[in-house]
């Protein structure tokens, strides 16, 4: 579940939108616990400081509520951060990277924000 949360005129008002996905905060654990064992996962690897990479995040997030009814993991990995570890062992060498893995196997990769249309033609043709 989603909320947004409008301030206007000194009230709060909370919306929840139902089914909406956003992408995880990935930590190296899950490599084990849960992309070896999902059928499909795809991870955005990311930098706090990377601008094309806080272009994507929003992206994805749409993309993953496109795809709710699917059972993918989705996540974003700090590759300075929680994923610093699957970042390396992937050989990340430039963010944003983003990873389709199924059950642990990488599919295929994604490197850089060539805008919405094309992310999404490259996670349907992988999964």
């Amino acid at each position: 579940m989603f909320v947004i949360i409008n301030v206007k005129n000194n009230t709060v008002k909370i919306n929840k939108i139902k089914g909406f996905k956003m992408l995880e905060n990935f930590s190296d654990e899950q490599f084990e616990s849960k992309v070896k064992k999902e059928e499909v996962s795809i991870i955005q690897f990311s930098a706090t400081w990377c601008g094309p990479c806080k272009s994507l995040k929003p992206i994805m997030d749409k993309l993953s509520e496109e795809y709710s009814d699917k059972k993918y993991f989705w996540a974003l990995a700090d590759v300075e951060d929680g994923g610093i570890n699957t970042g390396s062992a992937m050989g990340i060498r430039g963010v944003p990277s983003t990873i389709i893995f199924k059950k642990g196997i990488e599919i295929d990769r994604l490197v850089g924000n060539p805008g919405e249309q094309a992310v999404r033609e490259f996670i349907s043709k992988s999964v």
